[in-house]
């Protein structure tokens, strides 16, 4: 085979029995990873593998393209490109081919990173069945690569569209697949619910379930994240600690957070003198609640003032203090401000992130002003800044209002060209402006980038473009995209955006 596994100037994994030249390093799953590696010449090949996934129609076209290539296909560049996949909304099925083509190497096993991020792209598009055939195999292979923070992966994207009995019985299939079916895997069912469900959903299941397993502190701490009245909150605290649980940092901030999102600032600050009390230091994750609490209730400067205070008893603001301080004076409408703050953050070593930026996009798009969402964000590109989705819709559907076709189609440039976003739910936006307008070119074009990316456009974006291309009687053009539309075949659900709406519709129930 020209396709060559090779070590990526990585660790390699020891295989009893077999000497090969695979990169066969596990990372670690929670391991941070950049879309830039640093190597130049990994970066180059993450490129161009992640191109050929996208547009391979086959299993076979993918061997061949890769074969022509030469790539080295380590763990590394494998990882990259997936992740690439993942946060581009890339067609989950041209994911599965390149995963399952690396996979079936003689002696190669995937990493625990590749493996979560492959069933996240499955669970996001609502591909279970895929997900379980993909868990059968890895457990044939490798069990070991199946971990507790895959159980917590497969069990979200499940939760978040099927029903509370269909995520448990979903739950209950790991018991065959996970080299250990402990408290560790309760526990990810119980964070699942409480981030996809409700309160009352984890509840009713913690007590369903727990003489099954022998709650720890991890229980106690996801139940009590969960809550949104402090009486209740309160009553599992007391809860915990008869059954001879100690609450800890994350038991407290989980409790003041409560509080603070109840707009009880009084009793949070209180709590706050309690813990130093009892010698449990607050940590960043104190203030930053105690920071959102004094936005909740109308007082920013409150909140500038913590970041001041916290210093005074050695914990110093992280880029999520700033960014709950930041969105305190966007609510405010005091953007100068909040500028002071960002420009404060840089000043510290801290770099501001997508969220930073979304609050200002947010605050931006609601007064139409398109001068200032322009500036910060060629400030965010100059910084290296990847804008994430929700920074996408903000800006393209502010271009949109005040049809500003130039900026709009800057915006998808450096989307096809840096790969952040969905081009999915950004096109449909883009599309609509462009044909408004009568830019029936430029539609064509962004139509056919997306296309080259694995991405379908959606059916209402082509009926538009349809429509002005018979009235241009451009009969050639027309073909080309409808032949394009009909290599993917039948329509698949689309992926939704982070903060998109939860579509729970009994048509997608028997998925699980």
């Amino acid at each position: 085979m020209a396709v060559v596994m090779s070590s990526c100037q990585s660790s390699a994994r020891i295989i009893p029995s077999i000497s090969l030249s695979f990169c066969l390093y596990k990372h670690n799953p929670f391991y941070y990873r950049p879309f830039c590696s640093g190597n130049s010449a990994l970066d180059k090949d993450v490129e161009t593998v992640y191109r050929i996934v996208s547009s391979s129609s086959s299993f076979e076209d993918l061997k061949q393209s890769l074969n022509l290539t030469r790539v080295f296909l380590c763990n590394d560049l494998i990882d990259m490109v997936l992740k690439r996949i993942r946060f581009s909304h890339g067609n989950p099925l041209q994911a599965l081919v390149f995963f399952n083509f690396t996979a079936r190497r003689s002696g190669f096993y995937h990493t625990p990173f590749s493996l979560d991020t492959m069933l996240y792209i499955l669970g996001r598009n609502r591909k279970f069945d895929q997900i379980w055939e993909v868990l059968i195999e890895m457990k044939r292979k490798d069990q070991s690569l199946i971990s507790t923070r895959t159980v917590q992966v497969v069990l979200a994207r499940i939760a978040k569209v099927c029903s509370v009995r269909q995520t448990v019985e979903s739950f209950k299939r790991f018991e065959k697949l996970v080299p250990e079916f402990d408290i560790n895997c309760f526990n990810a069912l119980l964070r699942s619910l409480c981030q996809e469900k409700s309160m009352k959903d984890a509840r009713n299941v913690y007590h369903s379930l727990k003489h099954k397993f022998r709650p720890n502190l991890q229980t106690f701490n996801i139940l009590l994240s969960g809550w949104k009245s402090t009486e209740e909150a309160e009553g599992f605290f007391e809860e915990m600690r008869e059954l001879g649980v100690k609450p800890d940092l994350v038991s407290y901030n989980c409790l003041i957070d409560v509080y603070c999102k109840s707009m009880e600032i009084k009793t949070a600050l209180e709590l706050l003198e309690k813990m130093r009390e009892q010698d449990i230091s607050p940590d960043v994750i104190s203030y930053t609640s105690i920071i959102g609490g004094f936005g909740l209730v109308g007082q920013p400067d409150k909140a500038r003032d913590v970041l001041k205070e916290m210093k005074e008893y050695g914990c110093y603001p992280d880029v999520a203090a700033y960014n709950a301080t930041i969105r305190n004076f966007c609510i405010a409408k005091r953007l100068g401000d909040a500028y002071s703050l960002l420009d404060e953050m840089v000043r510290r070593g801290l770099n501001p992130n997508a969220t930073t930026y979304n609050v200002f996009f947010r605050s931006l798009y609601w007064s139409s002003d398109l001068k200032s969402s322009w500036s910060l964000y060629q400030r965010m590109k100059q910084t290296g800044c990847l804008p994430n989705t929700q920074s996408c819709m903000f800006l393209i559907r502010l271009f949109k209002r005040q049809e500003k076709v130039d900026m709009a189609l800057e915006l998808w440039n450096d989307m096809v060209n840096k790969g952040f976003g969905s081009y999915i739910l950004v096109s449909d936006v883009l599309f609509d402006l462009l044909c408004d307008t009568g830019k029936l070119m430029e539609a064509e074009k962004c139509f056919l980038q997306m296309v080259e990316k694995g991405q379908k456009p959606s059916n209402v974006s082509f009926r538009r473009i349809k429509v002005l291309m018979e009235l241009a009687n451009k009969v050639e053009a027309l073909q080309n995209l409808s032949e394009k539309m009909a290599a993917f075949g039948s329509s698949t659900p689309l992926p939704q955006s982070e903060d998109g709406p939860k579509d729970r519709s009994s048509s997608h129930l028997h998925l699980c």
